[in-house]
Formats: C-alpha cells, structure tokens, sequence
C-alpha cells in the first residue's frame, strides 16, 4: 500500500476500510460480469484503486460535482467518491455508465458504502449538460473523443482528468487537431502513461 498517498489524500482508516470493502465487492462481482480484466484482480490495490485515487491529487478539494463517463467497475468513480467523502467533502458524484449489469454494481457499490453516488444508465452523449467542476473518464475512449464530452458536461472553470496509458502523446497530437485546449500532463513512471488534465476546452477553428 502507498502510505504516502493515502496520507496526502487526508484519507484516513475509515476511508481506507471502505475501499477494501469495495475490492471485496469488486471480486465478488466480477465472477459473474467483466468488471476488470481477470488477470488484474491480483493487483487491484495498486493497478486499479491507487490509480484511481491519484485523480484526486489534480483535483479541487471539494468539487461541487464530479462527473465520470463509462464509469464501469467505479474505478475511477467509486474510489473517487469514498477519497471526497473521507475528507468531509460534500461532492455530488455522477457515474454515467450505458452497460445495464455495470450500472447495476455501480448502485449496489453505492448502496453498501453509503456513498452520495447517483448512478445514470445512459450515454453521456445524450445527458443534459452538467455543468460539473470535474469530469474524468478511464479507458473510454481517445482524446479527441474525450474532448468532445469534457466540453459538453464541464462548468467553465472545471477540468477534466483523463488517466491514459503509453500512447498518451499521440492522443494529445491527434486532439489538437480538432481541439484548443490548456493541458497538465502528470507523468506516471509505474505504468509510462500520464494523467491528462485539461481546462478551457474549445473546438479548434480550421
């Protein structure tokens, strides 16, 4: 466990026990649907809730609205909410997931975490704009699309932060393409992908 982490997150052990009941909720549910690959379970401390708390480091403290696309396994969703709600933040999280057996866990997920998780069964796409100060999306899709979401759902002064693996520069060239865009990139040796965070987001002019 990355104590360090955890410490700078202000996440303390009952935070931390309810993420290990949620890896619990998590192998127990993927016997039944793919909500992580199989040959991921074994790490999926580090590989999937670490990672998907790290999203909170380049985050507001206490965003009003944290919007997830393809939300599946609540990776990151899921942990973001437990991390926001360990330090007594008091964020609307919204986990826009299409799958019918994924959103399902989703709500089970949140149900038994007592999490302030409102879980829509739709496409982002079709969702009403929602004007949240964070959107995230893990294993989506490509930039270019990603953007294309963030401009729909992102309040003006919000960010939205992407996890993407070893291909992330050329995601970001390909996305330049159609979109302006002012750009963090957090650099993650462990997996030699980076945390993509993007503000102002517009349609580049052609």
């Amino acid at each position: 466990m990355d104590q360090a982490l955890w410490n700078s997150l202000g996440v303390g052990q009952d935070g931390l026990d309810k993420l290990h009941a949620f890896a619990a909720l998590v192998q127990k549910w993927t016997v039944r649907i793919n909500l992580v690959a199989r040959s991921t379970l074994p790490d999926l401390w580090a590989r999937h809730i670490e990672d998907s708390a790290r999203l909170c480091l380049c985050a507001p403290q206490s965003p009003k609205v944290w919007a997830d696309f393809g939300a599946g396994g609540g990776y990151p969703g899921i942990v973001v909410a437990t991390v926001l709600q360990a330090r007594g933040a008091a964020t609307r999280v919204i986990l826009v997931e299409s799958d019918q057996r994924k959103a399902a866990f989703l709500r089970e997920a949140a149900r038994t975490l007592h999490l302030p998780v409102e879980v829509h069964t739709e496409r982002a796409e079709t969702l009403p704009p929602l004007t949240a100060d964070v959107v995230s999306a893990r294993a989506l899709t490509a930039l270019d699309g990603l953007c294309g979401l963030a401009q729909r759902h992102l309040a003006p002064q919000g960010v939205a932060i992407f996890p993407k693996g070893e291909t992330y520069a050329e995601e970001i060239t390909e996305a330049r393409k159609n979109w302006r865009f002012d750009l963090e990139t957090v650099i993650d040796p462990r997996h030699k992908g980076a945390i993509l965070c993007l503000r102002n987001i517009t349609r580049a002019l052609h």
